[in-house]
């Protein structure tokens, strides 16, 4: 009995156009996808930053704008509402506004110049061949990562009039002593040089670690040129490298004035009563900042200390482009 078999039916193929069609598809919503990824997709990723900018700092520098221009009491909401240029007209004639404002200016000026000063000696020596470089260079960013209220207390006690270790150290050296101990808290230039110690203290290290960043990627045969014409290390330093981490030097400046304008835990905690925010008995060491609070949450009085925010917010704009100009010109002024 023979059997036979039907023949395999062969494979269902489409049409080639059907074929076409579908490879077509694919390609289209490939090139759709590659097209969302360049063009949108960077714009996604760094949407996050500018919503919670927007959120928790634009919205509270317009809404402090608006509040500015009103008679914004907390103990009093019976006041009108609008005050108009009145808070600002005000600041002309507050002697407190302008002490403070003289008090934040001189510990700016004792503070920033040393500090960036020191910070380029220290990241050039820091730049040259020593033993345990990453010890050294770890142990100059330890002032920065301490915690600054807990360094605060303690150049607080160092700074004491009667057991402070400053009048000890420099009793040592025939200054002041037992007898004659330096009350740093008495009058405004001991005051300014003890905060000013604390805030340099803190950010030399900082700042020192930026400029050594900066120094790495200058090349070794520009200094061995140099040093084959005779140029010295110091003479390298301000013709060589300054010049050449001129961005650098530009970004601490800027850095380090917006900071030293807007000083407050340091002075805050220096003063022995700090809830009162007066910055001494007479407000020997009183910075804007800390007059901002306490115009604010100590005298309820938001509008006329959102005022002073903005004068101090205009202040740092044209102080920071007044040292933009000045480091880019003593720099080089290569950008």
């Amino acid at each position: 009995m023979s059997s036979t078999r039907a023949a395999p039916a062969p494979p269902s193929r489409r049409p080639a156009r059907e074929r076409g069609g579908a490879d077509d598809t694919r390609l289209t919503w490939r090139n759709r996808l590659y097209r969302f990824d360049m063009r949108y997709m960077p714009y996604l990723m760094i949407a996050p930053f500018f919503l919670l900018f927007i959120v928790f700092g634009l919205f509270p520098l317009l809404f402090n704008a608006v509040v500015s221009l009103r008679n914004y009491r907390l103990d009093d909401p019976t006041l009108p509402y609008w005050a108009g240029f009145e808070n600002f007209s005000r600041l002309v004639a507050d002697e407190d506004f302008w002490n403070a404002l003289y008090n934040t200016f001189g510990i700016f000026l004792l503070s920033t110049l040393p500090q960036l000063l020191l910070a380029l000696m220290v990241a050039s020596l820091l730049n040259r061949k020593l033993r345990a470089q990453t010890w050294w260079r770890v142990g100059v960013l330890l002032p920065y990562v301490t915690p600054i209220v807990a360094s605060t207390m303690v150049f607080s006690v160092f700074f004491s009039r009667d057991f402070g270790m400053a009048n000890w150290a420099l009793g040592l050296l025939g200054i002041g002593g037992a007898d004659d101990p330096i009350d740093w808290r008495a009058d405004k230039l001991h005051a300014w040089i003890a905060i000013a110690t604390m805030v340099n203290w803190k950010w030399i290290g900082y700042n020192a670690l930026l400029y050594l960043a900066a120094m790495q990627s200058i090349p070794r045969d520009v200094y061995e040129a140099s040093a084959i014409d005779g140029a010295g290390q110091w003479k390298q330093l301000w013709r060589i490298t300054v010049p050449m981490i001129q961005p650098v030097v530009v970004f601490t400046v800027i850095l380090s004035t917006i900071g030293g304008l807007q000083l407050f835990t340091e002075p805050m905690l220096f003063d022995p009563n700090a809830q009162a925010a007066t910055g001494g008995p007479n407000g020997e060491w009183q910075t804007i900042a800390q007059l901002i609070y306490k115009v604010g949450w100590k005298d309820l009085n938001l509008g006329y200390a959102a005022a002073m925010s903005w004068a101090l917010f205009l202040i740092i704009l044209v102080v920071a482009g007044l040292n933009y100009l000045l480091t880019n010109r003593l720099s080089g002024g290569r950008r």
